[in-house]
């Protein structure tokens, strides 16, 4: 079991949560925890996570959370959380390249990170746009400095679905020309019988003809 199918299982699915999306990150300042519980300094990895309360099948309320591993443990600690309607805006830093530093700008924080990979922070915006267009009605956060496939929402989920859609349109495409042809040769085919069957017809009379 990966990092972000632990955190789902651990964190959010005692709670009737589910897990929308997740990064791995760092902060682009870095900044030590004083202590652990244990005493001491030391090593943690950092997840920022999209989850949602489901009612029908839809999250009811949105959150983002930030999730913690402590160097030598399996399990995940749950930090700070903010709900949807609290994100004030979304920075992707450079809208020209895949980059993977990013702020998040809530109604009272604010954080700069690097995602673990800027594919990871792409995908994790798509999600997070996605989630915030459909299920926000008032106070939908700003989105500025991103790259115009992260503006898609679910743009993977598009690009698969329009493969799939031009791979059936081809073979469709395949499909009545064959059947185009087909009919051809059987047009085809049918006109030789015809024709046959009148050649046929001729020669017998003539034959006939020179019989008598």
């Amino acid at each position: 079991m990966n990092a972000k199918s632990a955190i789902s299982k651990e964190i959010f699915a005692p709670h009737d949560e589910r897990m929308l999306g997740a990064v791995q990150v760092k902060r682009r300042t870095k900044k030590k925890i004083p202590f652990l519980a244990t005493g001491g300094q030391g090593e943690y990895l950092t997840y920022i996570c999209l989850s949602g309360k489901l009612t029908n099948k839809k999250p009811a309320q949105a959150s983002i959370t930030k999730v913690k591993q402590f160097e030598g443990s399996t399990s995940f600690v749950r930090r700070t959380q903010w709900m949807l309607e609290q994100l004030r805006q979304v920075n992707g830093i450079d809208p020209n390249r895949d980059s993977p530093e990013f702020d998040l700008i809530f109604e009272n924080a604010f954080d700069q990170w690097v995602a673990n990979t800027a594919s990871e922070k792409c995908t994790f915006f798509q999600v997070l746009h996605h989630t915030c267009q459909r299920y926000l009605t008032d106070k939908k956060p700003e989105f500025i400095n991103c790259q115009s496939k992260i503006m898609g929402g679910n743009s993977i989920l598009h690009s698969a679905a329009d493969s799939v859609t031009s791979a059936v349109q081809k073979a469709s495409q395949a499909l009545n020309e064959r059947g185009e042809r087909l009919g051809r040769a059987e047009e085809k085919t049918e006109e030789l019988k015809n024709s046959a069957q009148q050649f046929a017809e001729t020669a017998h009379k003539v034959r006939f003809r020179q019989d008598k």
